[in-house]
């Protein structure tokens, strides 16, 4: 890294810089030199040691997260992994009424309504990118010019926003399909087109991809088999251990299949697809003068969007529709009891797939037909209810689900490391239920630390900049493999990040918008291939050298979403339990990265403290 580039300075005309790099073993060597208000001052920078200690994760707490790994992933450093999901189930709304009279008013005015099941449907949108800067109906991964909304996207003479005008597709030159391009074509039906959204957390054969092929990722039109089953476990919301006063907390080696497995819904392929879902009027309302066949009546987010079969139709004309009026349906806790929960399974169709799912949009879409009396003749109505799995609002989990992971048995070389209790040279940061690192700041002997720590309080630095610098071991971890987008470095001792929300720098509401001067996001070069990831802990050594807080031990591991926060209870070496951040449970990625008890060949990637400060005398 260009060290003129990298380094800050006070706001001082005419000085000239000679650099010079040292250690803090070493007498310090001026690379700067002038007078504030009279008084000399000398710039420069000290590198100090770190100690680094690799952690392993027995189980870790799955139960109320964000977001749910669902698939297999075949790490090449690590092994694989295999997710799955087991979740409630929830009315969403109870003691309901279905077709038009209650339970109560068909046995009064004697009248059965004979509620039949025509089809259920499941439904788990992907994770993806809605961020359109311009409103001109391309997502900014797609447009050509994100902040131009008059851009043509697709090329085909029509500006993007006269084709949202138009309600033509933006992202294709003839929308629908008939051989003439929208610049010419005065027959185009508008609004009649999926949008294209960009999907994120599609882990895939571990294999990088170009961002050049976001409009044609490589997993788009890839299959996997999906298996849903109904679950006879009872996920309970609150701990009977605790008198019913805490929480429920489920981890992620439970197994809950196959012993709790009782019917399959669904067992069957899935299709990967960036599109819209859409729902298309096949027949025309007679009660209105405009021809609706063929038109959009609603959208989804891409998505699973399942049919169950007729083992699943059973048991919902069964247990729902035959149960109107029925205790079972009553209120939360009595559904809860009776209809447990579903368990989700993911087995590649090819090559390894993982899913990183937002459940609680997810669904269940229940179609059936009831009979309808009017004017003395009975007729056939349709209708439709929902079920949710689980729900969020504000951060906030209704309902429970838990993800359960099987992981390969980690390499010798990687677990003769873990929790050794020694200085690393090598740190192992791994998703899920896999690994971190714990960090120490200039000795790991507290009190040698605290001599450091006062000697740079006695030298009256003041501290411009404050990195850790971590080296990605490209000898182990393979150059087209999928890698960490952002190391997340918090107080291990708290579970706090040391980032200090106030104070950052955010560009976009997005992963890696946001927090840039704390940084931690990957660095590339120029095949894409990681280098390295720098932490800026300025503001946390001020903290310890100005504000005299305590030199806590750091923790280290990845994160998909820095700005995720929350910790979960986990079960670390010899069964003892830890707290974690929630955001290092939701990835199953990996790296491997240099520590500091490097050997002499790999020197220069020494994990290490840069200080670089100014010194008034």
């Amino acid at each position: 890294m260009n060290f003129l580039k990298r380094f800050k300075l006070p706001a001082l005309a005419g000085i000239l810089f000679v650099v010079a790099l040292v250690s803090c073993e070493q007498d310090l060597t001026t690379i700067g030199a002038g007078v504030i208000g009279g008084e000399p001052f000398t710039t420069d920078k000290a590198v100090f040691d770190v100690f680094a200690f690799n952690k392993k994760i027995e189980a870790v707490q799955t139960n109320k997260l964000p977001l749910y790994q669902l698939g297999v992933y075949t790490d090449p450093v690590y092994g694989k992994t295999e997710a799955k999901i087991t979740s409630q189930v929830q009315l969403t709304n109870y003691n309901p009424t279905f077709g038009d009279l209650s339970a109560a008013s068909e046995i009064s005015e004697a009248f059965d309504e004979k509620e039949r099941i025509d089809s259920v449907y499941l439904y788990i949108p992907f994770e993806n990118s809605t961020l359109d800067s311009d409103n001109d109906g391309v997502v900014d991964a797609f447009d050509s010019e994100p902040l131009d909304g008059t851009n043509d996207t697709d090329g085909d003479g029509v500006p993007n926003n006269e084709e949202v005008a138009n309600n033509t597709d933006p992202n294709n030159v003839d929308t629908d399909g008939d051989g003439i391009n929208d610049d010419v074509d005065e027959s185009t039906l508008g609004d009649r087109f999926a949008d294209i959204l960009r999907l994120d957390s599609i882990y895939f054969n571990n294999a990088r991809f170009d961002e050049s092929l976001q409009m044609n990722p490589p997993y788009i039109g890839e299959s996997f088999n999906l298996k849903v089953e109904r679950s006879s476990f009872f996920l309970r919301d609150l701990d009977p251990n605790t008198n019913f006063q805490d929480s429920q907390e489920y981890f992620s080696n439970q197994q809950f299949t196959p012993e709790f497995a009782e019917e399959t819904f669904y067992d069957g392929p899935v299709t990967i697809d960036n599109r819209e879902i859409l729902f298309v009027v096949q027949e025309d309302d007679p009660d209105t003068d405009d021809d609706e066949v063929g038109t959009i009546s609603s959208k989804l987010d891409p998505g699973i969007y399942v049919k169950l079969n007729d083992v699943a139709d059973t048991f919902f004309q069964e247990n729902i529709l035959n149960n109107e009026g029925g205790s079972e349906l009553l209120s939360a806790s009595n559904f809860k009891e009776f209809f447990r929960g579903i368990h989700l399974s993911l087995n590649p169709l090819g090559e390894d797939i993982m899913l990183l799912l937002d459940i609680t949009n997810a669904k269940f879409d229940v179609y059936y037909t009831h009979d309808d009396l009017v004017d003395d003749v009975i007729e056939e109505a349709e209708k439709s209810f929902e079920l949710r799995l689980i729900t969020g609002t504000a951060g906030a989990i209704a309902g429970n689900a838990v993800n359960t992971f099987v992981n390969d048995d980690y390499p010798a070389e990687i677990s003769n490391t873990l929790d050794s209790g020694e200085n690393t040279d090598r740190i192992y940061l791994k998703g899920g239920a896999g690994s971190y690192a714990e960090i120490k700041l200039f000795d790991e002997i507290d009190s040698e630390a605290e001599t450091l720590i006062n000697q740079i309080r006695t030298n009256n630095w003041v501290i411009n900049e404050a990195n850790l610098v971590f080296n990605i071991d490209t000898d182990v971890v393979p150059t087209t493999s999928i890698e960490p987008p952002r190391l997340y470095l918090y107080n291990a001792e708290t579970n706090q990040p040391i980032y200090n929300t106030a104070t950052e720098n955010n560009v976009a509401d997005t992963p890696l918008g946001v927090f840039l001067n704390y940084d931690g996001i990957i660095e590339k070069s120029d095949t894409g291939s990681g280098i390295r990831y720098t932490v800026k802990i300025t503001e946390h050594l001020n903290n310890i050298i100005v504000r005299d807080s305590t030199n806590a031990t750091l923790g280290l591991a990845i994160t998909p979403d820095i700005r995720i926060v929350g910790a979960n209870d986990a079960i670390i070496a010899n069964g003892e339990e830890k707290t974690l951040p929630a955001t290092s449970i939701l990835s199953p990625l990996s790296t491997v990265l240099f520590g500091s008890n490097v050997s002499r060949s790999v020197e220069t990637k020494k994990l290490q403290l840069e200080i670089f400060y100014t010194e008034t005398n």
